[in-house]
């Protein structure tokens, strides 16, 4: 790594890209070796917050890779972080919101007394690709009485325009593939 290096190029570096996973003709993004790199995880939750600083309460993390965003932004900026979960997986009531992506449909669910109304939140996940998943935690969040202030994400899939589907939201991609 140069002192200089973009995130871009930080990215492009340490993100592994695994061919036909999990399905054939699916190129998926995988950003833990980013996320097992110090200076990389630190560069993109700095990033990450830095768009969004002094606008939100809580972060809410999407299972599971986005929990290892959330947590981090959480602590980095002193706030709390709200967990969306796989749908079967929380223990007391729940919000669930059923969604499609982009090769299936899933569920998410949050605890109904998780968020306070008026409650600020940051929504942060590795990978927008259809707008689905993150659709989802918004329609959750605002459920609960939560006020979506916007959405960070490490990489955007551009070919599947997930924007589109999360039209008047604040978008923050670090870096657009």
């Amino acid at each position: 790594m140069t002192q200089n290096e973009s995130i871009c190029d930080l990215l492009d570096r340490l993100c592994a890209i695994v061919p036909d996973y999990p399905q054939p003709g699916v190129s998926f993004k995988d950003l833990t070796p980013v996320f097992a790199d110090p200076v990389g995880l630190r560069r993109i939750v700095d990033e990450l917050v830095e768009c969004f600083a002094g606008q939100f309460d809580i972060v809410a993390g999407l299972e599971a890779r986005g929990f290892v965003l959330a947590a981090a932004a959480a602590y980095a900026s002193g706030t709390g972080m709200l967990t969306i979960r796989k749908a079967g997986k929380l223990p007391r009531d729940v919000y669930r919101d059923d969604y499609t992506l982009e090769y299936g449909s899933a569920s998410l669910e949050i605890h109904k007394d998780e968020i306070a109304p008026g409650t600020r939140v940051l929504i942060l996940d590795d990978v927008l690709a259809t707008g689905g998943t993150v659709g989802s935690a918004a329609r959750l969040i605002e459920r609960a009485g939560g006020v979506v202030i916007g959405v960070g994400v490490v990489l955007e899939l551009g070919e599947f325009d997930g924007r589109a589907q999360l039209s008047g939201r604040k978008i923050e991609s670090l870096q657009i593939v």
